[in-house]
């Protein structure tokens, strides 16, 4: 049976380098499970997976968007088991990888959207014809012009008015790898990486954008890229907007270690940064136990 590997943990702890030693020794392919990584253009601010970094190992769901276009977790929960339904029928075992907790919820467990189940099934009609097809059913006072909410009462009625998902139950067979260390070490390390970025060019890939006048969600929501444009706007300095996206990367490790630990069962593993090898031949016998 093909197995589904899911390496989950904070910024910057090694979730990538882990990805490639478990997908070489699964024969694996990996799919990418960051919200901001499946934008083109972002590359050196979200910390993306170089291409020669790959080792000829099949990456999906990387720079699949535009930064421009709206991509969101219904899209890639659709994206994603896509994937996954295909990998499962050719025997295929799978590295899933990445820090967003919601992406990896709705892509595994019974997670539906209440206003989107349905929405492309009503995509032909009509405002009207979404209201006449209510009223088959019961009177209602939504407004014609409402189709978010004429799409929401749709998709109670063919629920038969209940919430059918169930954010615990697994649809897939998989096992989740979390990596950790201690917190002040990681914040160490995640300052000494943000300034690497810096190094490597994060200001003048984040320059590039805003001269093109691209101003959107991914820009707006990007640790990295939000805090540059203030600095290109002329709002903070370079210095101020530096120290913003330290700040901003350890306030995000919290909320990701408290999503991990509330809403999934993960089993944990300290990094040794010293000897990684280590944390990754430690990681294997996991995947060999499972």
């Amino acid at each position: 049976m093909n197995k589904i590997v899911v390496i989950i943990g904070p910024t910057g702890v090694g979730k990538t380098k882990l990805s490639i030693s478990l997908a070489k020794y699964l024969d694996a392919v990996v799919i990418n499970a960051d919200s901001m990584q499946v934008y083109r253009d972002l590359n050196i601010g979200t910390a993306k997976i170089k291409e020669s970094e790959k080792e000829g190992i099949k990456h999906y769901l990387f720079d699949i968007c535009d930064i421009e276009e709206e991509y969101n977790i219904y899209k890639y929960q659709k994206d994603g088991r896509k994937l996954l339904d295909k990998f499962q029928k050719e025997g295929k075992n799978v590295v899933l990888v990445g820090g967003s907790g919601l992406y990896i919820k709705s892509l595994l467990y019974d997670y539906k959207f209440q206003d989107e189940e349905y929405k492309e099934a009503y995509e032909n009609l009509t405002n009207q014809e979404l209201l006449e097809e209510i009223k088959k059913h019961h009177e209602t006072d939504i407004h014609v012009n409402n189709r978010k909410r004429l799409i929401r009462e749709l998709n109670k009625i063919k629920n038969n008015n209940q919430i059918t998902s169930d954010i615990h139950k697994k649809l897939y067979d998989f096992l989740l790898i979390g990596l950790t260390c201690d917190r002040e070490k990681l914040y160490k390390i995640v300052d000494k990486r943000v300034d690497l970025m810096i190094e490597d060019g994060l200001i003048e890939e984040v320059k590039a954008l805003y001269e093109k006048g691209i101003n959107s969600k991914a820009i707006n929501t990007g640790i990295g890229y939000k805090e540059l444009y203030s600095y290109f706007k002329g709002d903070i300095s370079l210095e101020e907007a530096v120290k913003l996206i330290k700040k901003n990367t350890r306030h995000f490790i919290k909320r990701q270690y408290t999503f991990f630990k509330h809403q999934m069962d993960v089993t944990w593993l300290n990094v040794d940064f010293s000897n990684f090898e280590h944390t990754i031949n430690e990681a294997i016998k996991i995947v060999d136990s499972y």
